[in-house]
């Protein structure tokens, strides 16, 4: 046995021998952190024919069946792919004060159901972990632990028997058998990797919290990430009520789900209608509303712009919610193919609600907002518009535009402009307006 020393990058996990001012591997500077490794000299012969670790062909082998179990929060399912997999480690990371904890509380009471659940937390007392279950009504048997070791949640976990296990959080953990500093880099990964352990020698799910650094990414090596099977982030803006859920990394299911809730006296409350809380009210000069993907889940949006003569050579772009560069060229577009002159104005643009934009199919809906805003001019009212803009100022179809209408029709829009497409020329209840380019659209401004 060899005590050896290296250092290791705390954002991307690059490993090397000696320290550097900057990471080689992803450009970071000061990141660079010694640890400590135990290398052992003696050789490990194979037993492959013994433990059964041998190669086999693909087509025997045995799928098995992967087991879900819903939480009854229809909003995290969704973001999980249908439920909470036996055996699986999912990793939560959000803000501070976000609301990561008490969805987590609010999940393992409705799981109780399905088996027992230990609830471990390392930055809050028992006492203080039953004032949070009081005020989200919370009365049910759930099991809690305030620990901050490893191996004292593990030997509980292996008299307890529970089928899920919440820790919170990762960065308080701490395993004995590492002489590290609590929330080290290398206290991180061990005790990840014994909650790992855990989950997969006992077939219990592992819920696990994550800080988050200030540029967003949860705290600790990156390869933290790879070692759990899911990677969801909480986002939201602590002094509004709506919340997002996202999935970044899912090996059981889709990343493009996303959960909403809103945050009340009583918890994490599932947002069953979700275009109602991105609409604000009717087609004001500078506004429109468009309809978006998130996974398979229709949801209205409206964009709102601003225009202002600028006071500087180089007029200004602000984009909140939305993409900055993608602006830029709907700018552009807007200024070439339609004759609309922006040049010289800062444009403001913003999607209500708090939500993020990655839709081509409101292309045509902000480029409309901001010819608004530009001629003094709006949509008719009940209408809304949906298409992506490409550089020739033509309108195109965008991703399932069939169930974008059909959500808009649900809601009572009377009107959509939409591009030429032949899935939507035998739907009936809403008054289509078809477009072939972003002239023909602009024109319908009143």
């Amino acid at each position: 046995m060899k005590e050896k020393r290296k250092f290791v990058c705390g954002e991307c996990g690059y490993e090397t021998v000696k320290w550097m001012g900057c990471c080689p591997n992803c450009e970071s500077w000061n990141t660079l952190v010694e640890v400590k490794e135990i290398s052992q000299t003696s050789t490990v012969k194979s037993t492959l024919s013994s433990n059964g670790t041998h190669a086999m062909s693909i087509k025997d082998i045995d799928e098995g069946e992967t087991i879900r179990i819903p939480t009854s929060i229809n909003e995290f399912d969704r973001v999980l792919g249908g439920g909470v997999v036996a055996g699986s480690t999912i990793l939560i990371g959000g803000d501070p004060g976000i609301g990561k904890s008490t969805l987590l509380m609010q999940a393992a009471s409705r799981l109780m159901k399905h088996g027992r659940v230990l609830y471990v937390s390392g930055e809050e007392s028992r006492a203080q972990l039953k004032i949070r279950a009081r005020r989200c009504e919370i009365n049910d048997g759930l099991l809690i632990l305030s620990e901050t070791n490893v191996e004292t949640i593990e030997a509980e976990v292996s008299r307890i028997n529970p089928k899920f296990l919440v820790v919170d959080s990762i960065q308080t953990m701490v395993s004995s058998e590492l002489s590290n500093a609590t929330g080290s880099i290398t206290q991180i990964r061990g005790t990840t990797t014994a909650l790992t352990r855990i989950a997969k020698q006992n077939s219990c799910a592992v819920f696990i919290v994550g800080h988050v650094t200030k540029e967003g990414a949860i705290a600790g090596p990156r390869m933290l990430e790879h070692m759990v099977d899911t990677v969801l982030y909480f986002e939201g803006d602590r002094h509004d009520s709506l919340r997002l859920l996202r999935a970044v990394k899912n090996r059981f299911g889709s990343t493009n789900e996303i959960g909403i809730f809103e945050m009340q006296q009583t918890g994490m409350i599932e947002v069953e209608n979700a275009s109602t809380l991105f609409v604000s009210g009717g087609n004001d000069i500078g506004c429109a509303v468009t309809c978006i993907m998130e996974g398979n889940r229709p949801i209205v949006v409206e964009v709102q712009s601003l225009l202002a003569v600028s006071a500087f050579a180089n007029a200004r772009r602000v984009a909140a919610g939305l993409d900055t560069s993608r602006l830029m060229l709907l700018l552009a577009v807007l200024e070439r193919r339609a004759g609309v002159r922006i040049s010289d104005k800062d444009v403001y643009a913003n999607a209500i609600g708090g939500i993020r934009l990655d839709d081509r199919g409101a292309d045509l809906a902000l480029t409309l907002a901001i010819a608004g805003s530009a001629l003094e001019r709006s949509l008719p009212n009940g209408c809304i518009a949906i298409g992506e803009v490409s550089l020739t100022g033509e309108i195109r179809p965008a991703d399932r535009m069939l169930n974008r209408v059909q959500e808009c029709i649900r809601l009572g829009y009377s009107e959509a402009i939409v591009p030429y497409s032949a899935s939507l020329k035998t739907i009936s209840g809403i008054k289509l307006r078809s477009v072939h380019y972003l002239k023909d659209a602009i024109a319908i401004l009143e």
